[in-house]
């Protein structure tokens, strides 16, 4: 926040954000994992709930354990992953929805060390179950999302729908938004932070998030250049926090059936080692804003690009 208590933006507005780039023409922008109050961008993340002394408190218990853990489940990179390298700590661009601050952990599974200079990617839809680069495929059941969407018809041989469940192969790209995508590098501790939106659901597939952990790269002035991605996952958010979050505005206008958690069929159950955010929120008025925060253990030099099997594949269909 600045000194007139106004919020400090970080990052340009969305018109500069919200246009697709390749790995090759790259946007860079000035991430700001020290921002640590929740909402300030725009009018997409309202007002928010965290300061940064609880900021602090929660890298600080994360940091206070030297257990190791066991590796966090590897799962399919998904549909709509796209190639961008949007170094950023605010994502929001303009999305609406309950604030979420995102802190997320990268340790070695096996010296159980922060993970330094790793670059760490997150992607999920918003609140209408919509994926930007994706917005004329709709929430799953076809139709249009709320808001302005790009004119003209999709390109040739697009999907009209996300497709549910596992698997399905990449989608191709329908627009050039990208909003709720960003990456960033780990700090000596092994730590980024997003400021982002609690996502929504669409057609077979719980409450989620999409991140990537590449290493033994390096960040130059053309993006995030050489090494491997060593982990792909996915994060999930608690029931209660999802019940809760789908009586308030926006996520009250989504009418597509919600697969729960118990239901999905790529969540392993494994909680945090499969993927499960530790969250905190006023049980009262989630509206305020969550913070989610989870420590992912990997094996830095190992190659999990997400084109394969999930670890945490379910036989059962929910």
């Amino acid at each position: 926040m600045s000194a007139t208590g106004a919020p400090r933006h970080d990052e340009p507005d969305n018109a500069l954000v919200s246009r697709l780039l390749s790995r090759r023409r790259v946007l860079i922008l000035s991430g700001a994992a020290g921002t640590v109050i929740l909402g300030g961008a725009g009018t997409a993340a309202g007002r928010g709930a965290a300061t940064g002394s609880t900021l602090d408190s929660v890298k600080a218990a994360a940091s206070a354990s030297s257990a190791c853990t066991p590796l966090t489940t590897e799962q399919i990179e998904g549909p709509y992953h796209i190639d961008h390298e949007l170094f950023r700590g605010n994502v929001v661009e303009d999305r609406t929805g309950i604030p979420l601050l995102l802190v997320l952990r990268t340790v070695d599974s096996t010296t159980c060390k922060p993970v330094r200079n790793a670059a760490v990617e997150i992607w999920h839809c918003d609140a209408s179950g919509v994926y930007s680069g994706y917005t004329h495929n709709g929430n799953g059941g076809g139709g249009t999302p709320p808001g302005p969407v790009p004119s003209g018809p999709p390109p040739s041989g697009a999907p009209t729908a996300p497709p549910g469940g596992p698997g399905g192969g990449h989608a191709t790209p329908t627009d050039d938004l990208t909003w709720l995508r960003g990456i960033q590098m780990t700090d000596h501790e092994g730590f980024v932070v997003f400021r982002t939106v609690l996502p929504g659901w669409y057609a077979g597939r719980a409450v989620h998030i999409h991140t990537k952990v590449h290493t033994g790269g390096s960040r130059t002035s053309d993006g995030y250049t050489g090494g491997r991605t060593c982990h792909t996952g996915q994060f999930y958010f608690s029931e209660d926090a999802v019940e809760a979050a789908a009586d308030s505005a926006p996520y009250s206008a989504n009418t597509m059936t919600r697969t729960t958690l118990g239901q999905d069929v790529l969540y392993p159950g494994t909680g945090p080692q499969g993927g499960l955010l530790h969250l905190l929120y006023d049980t009262r008025h989630i509206e305020r804003g969550v913070i989610g925060h989870i420590t992912m253990a990997v094996d830095p030099d190992a190659t999990n690009d997400g084109a394969g099997a999930p670890g945490g594949l379910r036989t059962r269909l929910g």
